[in-house]
Protein backbone atom coordinates (compact mmCIF):
# COMPACT_ATOMS: atom_id res chain seq x y z
CA UNK A 1 0.00 0.00 0.00
CA UNK A 2 2.86 2.38 0.73
CA UNK A 3 4.33 1.69 -2.72
CA UNK A 4 0.98 2.39 -4.37
CA UNK A 5 0.63 5.61 -2.39
CA UNK A 6 4.10 6.68 -3.50
CA UNK A 7 3.28 6.07 -7.17
CA UNK A 8 -0.07 7.83 -6.79
CA UNK A 9 1.78 10.82 -5.39
CA UNK A 10 4.43 10.73 -8.11
CA UNK A 11 1.86 10.49 -10.91
CA UNK A 12 -0.51 13.07 -9.34
CA UNK A 13 -3.52 10.80 -9.79
CA UNK A 14 -5.83 13.48 -8.40
CA UNK A 15 -5.09 15.62 -11.47
CA UNK A 16 -6.00 12.81 -13.88
CA UNK A 17 -9.65 13.85 -13.68
CA UNK A 18 -8.73 17.04 -15.53
CA UNK A 19 -7.39 15.16 -18.57
CA UNK A 20 -10.36 13.46 -20.34
CA UNK A 21 -12.08 16.81 -20.83
CA UNK A 22 -9.39 17.88 -23.28
CA UNK A 23 -10.32 15.19 -25.81
CA UNK A 24 -14.06 15.60 -25.19
CA UNK A 25 -13.85 19.37 -25.66
CA UNK A 26 -11.84 18.74 -28.82
CA UNK A 27 -14.55 16.43 -30.15
CA UNK A 28 -17.22 19.04 -29.38
CA UNK A 29 -15.22 21.79 -31.04
CA UNK A 30 -15.43 19.99 -34.40
CA UNK A 31 -19.18 19.42 -34.01
CA UNK A 32 -19.00 15.64 -33.53
CA UNK A 33 -20.13 13.26 -30.84
CA UNK A 34 -17.47 11.26 -28.97
CA UNK A 35 -16.76 7.91 -30.59
CA UNK A 36 -14.35 5.00 -30.23
CA UNK A 37 -11.43 7.07 -31.49
CA UNK A 38 -12.23 9.73 -28.91
CA UNK A 39 -11.86 7.08 -26.20
CA UNK A 40 -8.48 6.11 -27.66
CA UNK A 41 -7.45 9.78 -27.59
CA UNK A 42 -8.49 9.98 -23.93
CA UNK A 43 -6.31 6.96 -23.16
CA UNK A 44 -3.36 8.48 -25.02
CA UNK A 45 -3.84 11.78 -23.19
CA UNK A 46 -3.86 10.06 -19.80
CA UNK A 47 -0.64 8.20 -20.61
CA UNK A 48 1.17 11.28 -21.89
CA UNK A 49 -0.01 13.37 -18.94
CA UNK A 50 1.50 10.82 -16.58
CA UNK A 51 4.70 10.94 -18.62
CA UNK A 52 4.97 14.60 -17.70
CA UNK A 53 4.40 13.88 -14.00
CA UNK A 54 6.99 11.09 -13.74
CA UNK A 55 9.54 12.88 -15.88
CA UNK A 56 9.06 16.11 -13.93
CA UNK A 57 10.04 14.53 -10.63
CA UNK A 58 12.91 12.63 -12.22
CA UNK A 59 14.36 15.79 -13.73
CA UNK A 60 13.85 17.81 -10.51
CA UNK A 61 15.07 15.18 -8.08
CA UNK A 62 18.11 17.22 -6.96
CA UNK A 63 16.06 20.40 -6.55
CA UNK A 64 13.31 18.53 -4.71
CA UNK A 65 15.88 17.07 -2.31
CA UNK A 66 16.33 20.63 -1.00
CA UNK A 67 12.86 22.18 -1.41
CA UNK A 68 10.50 19.17 -1.29
CA UNK A 69 12.27 16.28 0.46
CA UNK A 70 8.93 14.60 1.16
CA UNK A 71 8.33 13.78 -2.51
CA UNK A 72 8.62 10.12 -3.57
CA UNK A 73 12.03 10.25 -5.28
CA UNK A 74 14.04 12.35 -2.78
CA UNK A 75 12.42 10.48 0.13
CA UNK A 76 13.64 7.18 -1.36
CA UNK A 77 10.20 5.63 -1.83
CA UNK A 78 10.68 5.44 -5.61
CA UNK A 79 14.01 4.98 -7.37
CA UNK A 80 14.94 7.56 -10.02
CA UNK A 81 15.47 4.81 -12.60
CA UNK A 82 11.99 3.45 -11.97
CA UNK A 83 10.44 6.88 -12.57
CA UNK A 84 12.38 7.31 -15.82
CA UNK A 85 11.41 3.82 -16.98
CA UNK A 86 7.76 4.58 -16.21
CA UNK A 87 7.97 7.75 -18.32
CA UNK A 88 9.36 5.80 -21.27
CA UNK A 89 6.78 3.02 -20.96
CA UNK A 90 3.89 5.47 -20.71
CA UNK A 91 5.16 7.35 -23.76
CA UNK A 92 5.12 4.17 -25.83
CA UNK A 93 1.65 3.29 -24.54
CA UNK A 94 0.28 6.74 -25.35
CA UNK A 95 1.64 6.73 -28.89
CA UNK A 96 0.29 3.22 -29.47
CA UNK A 97 -3.21 4.26 -28.45
CA UNK A 98 -2.99 7.37 -30.61
CA UNK A 99 -1.86 5.31 -33.61
CA UNK A 100 -5.02 3.20 -33.31
CA UNK A 101 -7.06 6.42 -33.52
CA UNK A 102 -5.62 7.36 -36.91
CA UNK A 103 -2.63 9.04 -38.50
CA UNK A 104 -3.63 12.62 -37.59
CA UNK A 105 -4.02 11.58 -33.96
CA UNK A 106 -0.62 9.87 -34.01
CA UNK A 107 1.03 12.95 -35.49
CA UNK A 108 -0.57 15.17 -32.84
CA UNK A 109 0.34 12.78 -30.03
CA UNK A 110 3.94 12.63 -31.25
CA UNK A 111 4.16 16.41 -31.13
CA UNK A 112 2.59 16.35 -27.67
CA UNK A 113 5.05 13.75 -26.38
CA UNK A 114 8.00 15.71 -27.76
CA UNK A 115 6.68 18.86 -26.10
CA UNK A 116 6.34 17.10 -22.74
CA UNK A 117 9.87 15.68 -22.83
CA UNK A 118 11.37 18.98 -23.97
CA UNK A 119 9.58 20.87 -21.20
CA UNK A 120 10.61 18.57 -18.36
CA UNK A 121 14.20 18.00 -19.46
CA UNK A 122 15.17 21.53 -20.44
CA UNK A 123 12.57 24.22 -21.12
CA UNK A 124 10.87 24.24 -17.73
CA UNK A 125 13.37 26.61 -16.12
CA UNK A 126 13.67 28.92 -19.11
CA UNK A 127 11.47 31.67 -20.47
CA UNK A 128 9.94 29.15 -22.86
CA UNK A 129 8.51 27.11 -20.00
CA UNK A 130 4.99 28.62 -19.77
CA UNK A 131 4.39 28.78 -23.54
CA UNK A 132 5.63 25.20 -23.92
CA UNK A 133 3.25 23.94 -21.26
CA UNK A 134 0.43 25.93 -22.85
CA UNK A 135 1.23 24.33 -26.20
CA UNK A 136 1.12 20.87 -24.61
CA UNK A 137 -2.38 21.40 -23.27
CA UNK A 138 -3.57 22.88 -26.55
CA UNK A 139 -2.16 19.87 -28.40
CA UNK A 140 -4.06 17.60 -26.03
CA UNK A 141 -7.35 19.19 -27.09
CA UNK A 142 -6.32 18.98 -30.75
CA UNK A 143 -5.56 15.29 -30.21
CA UNK A 144 -9.20 14.69 -29.32
CA UNK A 145 -10.35 16.70 -32.33
CA UNK A 146 -8.04 14.87 -34.74
CA UNK A 147 -9.01 11.43 -33.43
CA UNK A 148 -12.76 12.10 -33.45
CA UNK A 149 -12.86 13.62 -36.93
CA UNK A 150 -10.61 11.04 -38.61
CA UNK A 151 -12.08 8.85 -41.34
CA UNK A 152 -10.00 5.88 -42.34
CA UNK A 153 -9.26 5.36 -46.06
CA UNK A 154 -12.18 3.53 -47.62
CA UNK A 155 -14.72 4.78 -45.07
CA UNK A 156 -18.20 5.46 -46.36
CA UNK A 157 -18.37 9.05 -45.11
CA UNK A 158 -15.98 11.89 -44.69
CA UNK A 159 -12.71 12.75 -46.41
CA UNK A 160 -10.53 9.66 -46.30
CA UNK A 161 -7.65 9.88 -43.88
CA UNK A 162 -7.86 13.63 -43.32
CA UNK A 163 -8.72 15.95 -40.44
CA UNK A 164 -7.43 19.30 -41.68
CA UNK A 165 -10.62 21.32 -41.56
CA UNK A 166 -11.77 19.99 -38.14
CA UNK A 167 -8.34 20.78 -36.74
CA UNK A 168 -8.74 24.39 -37.84
CA UNK A 169 -12.16 24.49 -36.20
CA UNK A 170 -10.65 23.32 -32.91
CA UNK A 171 -7.84 25.89 -32.85
CA UNK A 172 -9.80 28.67 -31.05
CA UNK A 173 -10.75 26.36 -28.18
CA UNK A 174 -7.22 24.98 -28.03
CA UNK A 175 -5.94 28.57 -27.75
CA UNK A 176 -8.30 29.32 -24.84
CA UNK A 177 -7.23 26.19 -22.97
CA UNK A 178 -3.59 26.99 -23.68
CA UNK A 179 -4.01 30.54 -22.34
CA UNK A 180 -5.36 29.20 -19.06
CA UNK A 181 -2.49 26.73 -18.83
CA UNK A 182 -0.01 29.54 -19.46
CA UNK A 183 -1.47 31.50 -16.53
CA UNK A 184 -1.32 28.51 -14.17
CA UNK A 185 2.24 27.69 -15.21
CA UNK A 186 3.48 31.21 -14.53
CA UNK A 187 2.16 30.93 -10.97
CA UNK A 188 3.61 27.44 -10.47
CA UNK A 189 7.13 28.74 -11.09
CA UNK A 190 6.92 30.49 -7.70
CA UNK A 191 5.13 27.85 -5.60
CA UNK A 192 8.30 26.76 -3.76
CA UNK A 193 9.46 30.19 -2.55
CA UNK A 194 6.59 32.55 -3.35
CA UNK A 195 6.87 35.41 -5.81
CA UNK A 196 5.64 38.85 -6.80
CA UNK A 197 1.98 39.73 -6.49
CA UNK A 198 1.87 40.78 -10.13
CA UNK A 199 1.99 37.14 -11.31
CA UNK A 200 -1.25 35.87 -9.71
CA UNK A 201 -2.84 39.26 -10.38
CA UNK A 202 -2.12 38.90 -14.11
CA UNK A 203 -3.45 35.34 -13.98
CA UNK A 204 -6.63 36.66 -12.35
CA UNK A 205 -7.10 39.17 -15.17
CA UNK A 206 -6.50 36.47 -17.78
CA UNK A 207 -8.96 34.14 -16.06
CA UNK A 208 -11.64 36.84 -16.04
CA UNK A 209 -11.18 37.43 -19.75
CA UNK A 210 -11.21 33.71 -20.53
CA UNK A 211 -14.37 33.20 -18.50
CA UNK A 212 -16.15 35.98 -20.40
CA UNK A 213 -15.07 34.50 -23.74
CA UNK A 214 -15.98 30.94 -22.80
CA UNK A 215 -19.47 32.04 -21.73
CA UNK A 216 -20.29 33.24 -25.22
CA UNK A 217 -21.68 30.52 -27.48
CA UNK A 218 -20.82 30.38 -31.14
CA UNK A 219 -23.39 32.49 -32.97
CA UNK A 220 -25.05 30.86 -35.95
CA UNK A 221 -24.28 32.63 -39.17
CA UNK A 222 -27.65 32.94 -40.88
CA UNK A 223 -27.68 34.39 -44.34
CA UNK A 224 -30.75 36.45 -45.31
CA UNK A 225 -33.02 34.52 -47.66
CA UNK A 226 -35.88 36.99 -48.11
CA UNK A 227 -35.81 39.01 -51.31
CA UNK A 228 -37.75 42.22 -51.91
CA UNK A 229 -40.09 41.61 -54.80
CA UNK A 230 -43.25 42.97 -56.28
CA UNK A 231 -46.33 40.82 -55.92
CA UNK A 232 -46.59 38.51 -58.89
CA UNK A 233 -46.98 34.99 -60.00
CA UNK A 234 -44.09 32.61 -60.16
CA UNK A 235 -40.82 32.47 -58.20
CA UNK A 236 -38.08 35.03 -58.35
CA UNK A 237 -35.27 34.41 -60.80
CA UNK A 238 -31.85 35.91 -61.08
CA UNK A 239 -30.92 37.24 -64.50
CA UNK A 240 -27.32 36.45 -65.40
CA UNK A 241 -26.71 39.99 -66.61
CA UNK A 242 -29.19 42.12 -64.70
CA UNK A 243 -31.17 42.61 -61.49
CA UNK A 244 -33.49 40.08 -59.91
CA UNK A 245 -36.97 39.73 -61.44
CA UNK A 246 -40.17 38.07 -60.26
CA UNK A 247 -42.33 35.86 -62.44
CA UNK A 248 -42.63 35.78 -66.21
CA UNK A 249 -42.44 39.21 -67.80
CA UNK A 250 -41.96 41.03 -64.46
CA UNK A 251 -40.21 44.38 -64.31
CA UNK A 252 -36.68 44.54 -62.85
CA UNK A 253 -36.54 45.47 -59.17
CA UNK A 254 -35.04 48.86 -58.31
CA UNK A 255 -34.82 50.89 -55.11
CA UNK A 256 -37.52 53.25 -56.46
CA UNK A 257 -39.92 50.38 -57.13
CA UNK A 258 -39.31 48.91 -53.68
CA UNK A 259 -39.90 52.23 -51.91
CA UNK A 260 -43.09 52.77 -53.85
CA UNK A 261 -44.61 49.66 -52.25
CA UNK A 262 -44.05 50.84 -48.66
CA UNK A 263 -47.17 51.80 -46.67
CA UNK A 264 -48.02 55.51 -46.54
CA UNK A 265 -50.32 57.66 -44.44
CA UNK A 266 -53.63 58.12 -46.18
CA UNK A 267 -54.00 61.39 -48.10
CA UNK A 268 -50.56 62.77 -47.22
CA UNK A 269 -48.19 60.41 -48.97
CA UNK A 270 -45.94 60.38 -45.86
CA UNK A 271 -44.18 57.10 -45.22
CA UNK A 272 -45.30 55.25 -42.12
CA UNK A 273 -42.41 54.76 -39.70
CA UNK A 274 -42.16 52.22 -36.89
CA UNK A 275 -42.55 53.56 -33.34
CA UNK A 276 -39.30 54.71 -31.75
CA UNK A 277 -37.39 52.13 -29.75
CA UNK A 278 -37.46 52.58 -25.98
CA UNK A 279 -34.41 54.48 -24.75
CA UNK A 280 -31.57 52.33 -23.49
CA UNK A 281 -30.69 52.57 -19.85
CA UNK A 282 -28.03 55.13 -19.07
CA UNK A 283 -27.04 53.33 -15.89
CA UNK A 284 -23.76 51.45 -16.48
CA UNK A 285 -24.49 49.09 -13.58
CA UNK A 286 -27.83 48.06 -15.08
CA UNK A 287 -26.29 47.55 -18.50
CA UNK A 288 -23.53 45.40 -16.98
CA UNK A 289 -26.04 43.34 -14.99
CA UNK A 290 -28.19 42.83 -18.08
CA UNK A 291 -25.17 41.73 -20.10
CA UNK A 292 -24.03 39.31 -17.39
CA UNK A 293 -27.52 37.82 -17.11
CA UNK A 294 -27.59 37.18 -20.85
CA UNK A 295 -24.08 35.73 -21.02
CA UNK A 296 -24.16 33.45 -17.97
CA UNK A 297 -27.73 32.12 -18.27
CA UNK A 298 -26.68 29.46 -20.81
CA UNK A 299 -25.00 26.06 -20.30
CA UNK A 300 -21.70 27.57 -21.42
CA UNK A 301 -22.25 30.53 -19.10
CA UNK A 302 -22.97 28.30 -16.10
CA UNK A 303 -19.77 26.32 -16.70
CA UNK A 304 -17.81 29.55 -17.22
CA UNK A 305 -19.16 30.89 -13.92
CA UNK A 306 -17.98 27.69 -12.21
CA UNK A 307 -14.57 28.18 -13.83
CA UNK A 308 -14.32 31.71 -12.49
CA UNK A 309 -15.48 30.61 -9.04
CA UNK A 310 -12.85 27.85 -8.90
CA UNK A 311 -9.84 29.91 -9.97
CA UNK A 312 -10.49 33.57 -9.20
CA UNK A 313 -10.60 33.54 -5.40
CA UNK A 314 -7.33 31.57 -4.86
CA UNK A 315 -5.61 33.80 -7.42
CA UNK A 316 -6.75 36.88 -5.52
CA UNK A 317 -5.52 35.44 -2.22
CA UNK A 318 -2.13 34.67 -3.77
CA UNK A 319 -1.95 38.20 -5.15
CA UNK A 320 -2.68 39.70 -1.72
CA UNK A 321 -0.23 37.36 0.01
CA UNK A 322 2.13 35.56 -2.44
CA UNK A 323 3.44 33.12 0.16
CA UNK A 324 4.34 29.55 -0.83
CA UNK A 325 1.21 27.96 0.75
CA UNK A 326 -1.21 30.37 -0.96
CA UNK A 327 0.71 30.16 -4.21
CA UNK A 328 0.53 26.36 -4.12
CA UNK A 329 -3.19 26.59 -3.39
CA UNK A 330 -3.62 28.90 -6.38
CA UNK A 331 -1.82 26.41 -8.61
CA UNK A 332 -3.98 23.55 -7.39
CA UNK A 333 -7.13 25.58 -7.98
CA UNK A 334 -5.93 26.50 -11.45
CA UNK A 335 -5.48 22.82 -12.26
CA UNK A 336 -8.96 21.95 -10.96
CA UNK A 337 -10.41 24.87 -12.93
CA UNK A 338 -9.48 23.01 -16.10
CA UNK A 339 -12.64 20.91 -15.70
CA UNK A 340 -15.26 23.71 -15.74
CA UNK A 341 -13.30 25.44 -18.51
CA UNK A 342 -13.44 22.27 -20.63
CA UNK A 343 -17.16 22.03 -19.86
CA UNK A 344 -17.66 25.64 -20.96
CA UNK A 345 -15.76 25.04 -24.20
CA UNK A 346 -17.85 21.94 -24.97
CA UNK A 347 -21.11 23.75 -24.24
CA UNK A 348 -19.88 26.76 -26.22
CA UNK A 349 -19.55 24.48 -29.25
CA UNK A 350 -23.10 23.19 -28.79
CA UNK A 351 -22.40 20.00 -26.81
CA UNK A 352 -24.29 20.93 -23.64
CA UNK A 353 -24.57 17.27 -22.60
CA UNK A 354 -20.81 16.78 -22.74
CA UNK A 355 -20.36 19.98 -20.76
CA UNK A 356 -22.73 18.74 -18.07
CA UNK A 357 -20.87 15.42 -17.79
CA UNK A 358 -17.54 17.22 -17.45
CA UNK A 359 -18.92 19.64 -14.89
CA UNK A 360 -20.05 16.67 -12.80
CA UNK A 361 -16.39 15.59 -12.50
CA UNK A 362 -15.43 18.73 -10.55
CA UNK A 363 -16.53 17.40 -7.11
CA UNK A 364 -14.52 14.22 -7.71
CA UNK A 365 -11.44 16.29 -8.49
CA UNK A 366 -11.87 18.22 -5.25
CA UNK A 367 -12.19 15.03 -3.18
CA UNK A 368 -9.12 13.45 -4.77
CA UNK A 369 -7.10 16.64 -4.27
CA UNK A 370 -7.67 16.34 -0.51
CA UNK A 371 -5.92 12.95 -0.53
CA UNK A 372 -3.20 13.47 -3.16
CA UNK A 373 -1.87 16.91 -4.06
CA UNK A 374 -2.30 17.76 -7.76
CA UNK A 375 0.92 19.83 -7.77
Amino acid sequence: MSALAAWAELLRVSALVTVPGDALAGAASVGLRPNRRTALAVGASLCLYEVGMALNDWADRDEDALDRPHRPIPSGRIAPGAALAAAGTLTAAGLTLAARAGRPALATATALAATVWAYDLHLKHTGLGPPTMAAARALDLLLGAAATAYRAPGAATGPAGTAGRPMRQALPHAALLGAHTYAVTTISRHEAHGGPSAVPLAALAATSALGAIAARTRAARNRPSAVLARPGRGRGTQSPSGPRTVGPGAQPLTWRSCISTLPRRGGTGELLRPPPAPPASHNPALRTAHWAAEQFATPAGIAAAAYLHTAAKPYLHAALNPSPPLTQRAVGSGIKAMIPLQAALAARAGAAGTGAVLLALAPLARRLARKVSPT
